[in-house]
């Protein structure tokens, strides 16, 4: 098995790591804020779906690659739109909840979905260019 080839997940782990002990840090120094007390999905949660879709994301990518490199543009397109589409469908509860620290969570979760996002771009660009 070509432990190389896969070395884009431990990349995401890595940096994925590193930002949540950021916003975990964040969160720490505003421990007297109320307006993070009470959100629908903790904050690792999040974290774990994201790292999940990125990791999935990644190994399709590594497949078509494998495949053919012509097509992980595309693909990483493809993909990239259902985890929208998924993580609108768990953002909805969210959305619909009458808690007071809705827009506060709507902000946390875009925040996560797009640090996710462009890692996951970073990623697929060094794939593409066969820097690994």
């Amino acid at each position: 098995m070509n432990l190389k080839k896969y070395q884009p997940i431990l990349e995401v782990f890595l940096l994925s790591v590193l930002v949540y002990i950021a916003h975990k840090l964040f969160f720490f120094l505003n421990d007297n804020n109320p307006k993070f007390d009470n959100f629908h999905f903790p904050i690792e949660v999040v974290y774990g779906f994201f790292f999940v879709c990125s990791v999935v994301i990644l190994l399709i990518l590594i497949k078509v690659k494998g495949k053919n490199i012509d097509n992980v543009g595309y693909t990483f397109l493809l993909v990239t739109f259902i985890k929208m589409a998924l993580s609108y469908a768990v953002l909805s509860p969210i959305l619909h909840s009458g808690n007071s620290n809705v827009r506060i969570e709507k902000l946390n979760f875009f925040v996560i979905f797009a640090l996710f996002l462009t890692i996951e771009t970073f990623v697929t660009i060094r794939i593409l260019s066969n820097k690994q």
